[in-house]
């Protein structure tokens, strides 16, 4: 699998408020309203990303997680990371949350 070209990656994130292009991966920041909330939300992507054979990098404190995507194999940014990250997306947009600034990654 090839990484996608630059315009296609920018034209997706567009589309998608919150994610940002972190090096050759997406990126997102959130904080939920307790840890049980983060939990539940880290519970969704591992179940998304076991069916997707596809997982993320991520870190966990207390309500915030913050989740990286990218395609180790590919060197980049492909539709694995994509799909995944409309999973994401759809499980989002019916919880509370908030998508927090860029911070450095810790995991």
């Amino acid at each position: 699998m090839q990484p996608l070209p630059q315009k296609e990656i920018e034209q997706w994130l567009g589309e998608h408020a919150g994610w940002r292009q972190e090096g050759e991966g997406l990126a997102r920041d959130l904080q939920f309203p307790d840890f049980s909330a983060a939990w539940a939300f880290m519970g969704h992507v591992a179940d998304c990303a076991e069916a997707q054979d596809h997982h993320p990098n991520w870190y966990n404190v207390y309500n915030t997680v913050q989740i990286r995507l990218s395609s180790h194999d590919a060197n980049g940014i492909t539709v694995r990371d994509f799909r995944l990250a409309a999973s994401i997306d759809e499980y989002l947009a019916n919880q509370e949350f908030h998508n927090l600034p860029a911070t450095p990654f810790r995991g």
